[in-house]
């Protein structure tokens, strides 16, 4: 019986949102619903069911004016790292 309750519990826990470099599929890290919540209100989404974005130095330094998290600027800053810009995704997995 705790076999079941297990197998139960595990199936309705949360999704975790998981941010990638859209290019390589390197993990960068995990996102809180509050910071997926200020990227894609902060970024441009070329539709209601986007979920990449292009960023760069100047993007970074818009997001951290606004107020974003800082786990979340640490996770785009390694995203960019010596690069001009980069494509990110993030999913819930």
């Amino acid at each position: 019986m705790a076999c079941v309750a297990s197998v139960i519990s595990h199936s309705s826990a949360p999704a975790m949102i998981i941010l990638k470099n859209k290019a390589t599929g390197l993990q960068l890290g995990t996102l809180s619903e509050d910071e997926l919540a200020f990227l894609t209100e902060a970024l441009e989404a070329e539709s209601s069911t986007d979920q990449d974005y292009y960023i760069n130095h100047a993007t970074v330094s818009l997001l951290e004016t606004d107020g974003a998290p800082a786990e979340l600027l640490a996770m785009l800053n390694r995203a960019l790292g010596e690069h001009d810009g980069v494509d990110i995704i993030w999913s819930r997995e």
